[in-house]
């Protein structure tokens, strides 16, 4: 593994940082993080683990890897395996050959994929661990302390992204139900007001139409808002 080059480093904490404030989709940036990251430590595979706060496991979501045995679901719980003991104790681990390492689970897949050596850090914002990116070389390669710091800091410039398109999403969806209830409430005082019916009536005429036509109240309302405009 050659030696890290220091402007690449940069380059991908940059690149990173911008996907922090981009429109991109929650996977779209886990596959950017992961592809700049292999690049940038020089390895063969990068993976990415989220932790489903729900069911407290560690759930794989990105690699560059195109193997499909690697891609397969699979969770692992807190302080199970590397991956959950490095979440478990919130530092990075490095393994010179997972192979030989009592705790690594899936050595077989790793055989068939060609992983020897590993770098696994955690995904931190300030003191809270939301996943732990892994990196694997094909060949025996101890990681120095420049290294690991890198990976670190990558993994936390990540976690900020995953948390910032989090809300993105969150707030985009919560923004769409006001919209939905705003235009809702308008229809619904130009169907009292046309038609000479209660709020409930009016109401349950949108309701109907919209499952009576399997569209979203709110087309539904934007119809009998755009009819009214209209005449």
């Amino acid at each position: 593994m050659p030696k890290l080059p220091y402007k690449e480093y940069i380059k991908t904490l940059n690149k990173i940082s911008k996907a922090i404030t981009s429109d991109l989709y929650l996977e779209d940036v886990l596959k950017l993080i992961v592809t700049l990251t292999a690049n940038v430590m020089k390895a063969k595979t990068c993976a990415l683990w989220l932790l489903d706060k729900e069911k407290k496991v560690l759930k794989i979501r990105a690699t560059q890897s195109l193997s499909k045995e690697y891609l397969k679901e699979r969770n692992i719980k807190i302080g199970e395996g590397i991956v959950g003991l490095v979440a478990k104790e919130k530092k990075p681990l490095v393994i010179s050959n997972i192979l030989k390492n009592k705790i690594y689970k899936e050595k077989e897949l790793a055989r068939k994929e060609g992983f020897v050596s590993m770098l696994s850090v955690p995904m931190m914002i300030k003191k809270k661990v939301i996943g732990v990116i892994n990196c694997y070389t094909s060949v025996e390669y101890k990681f120095n302390i420049s290294e690991i710091d890198i990976l670190t800091t990558v993994a936390n410039q990540a976690a900020v992204a995953i948390e910032n398109t989090e809300l993105i999403v969150m707030t985009r969806v919560i923004q769409d139900e006001l919209e939905t209830r705003k235009k809702v409430e308008k229809a619904k005082g130009i169907l009292m007001k046309e038609q000479k019916i209660s709020e409930e009536e009016a109401y349950n005429l949108i309701r109907k139409t919209s499952m009576n036509k399997r569209v979203l109240m709110r087309v539904v309302a934007e119809a009998i808002i755009l009819a009214y405009e209209i005449k």
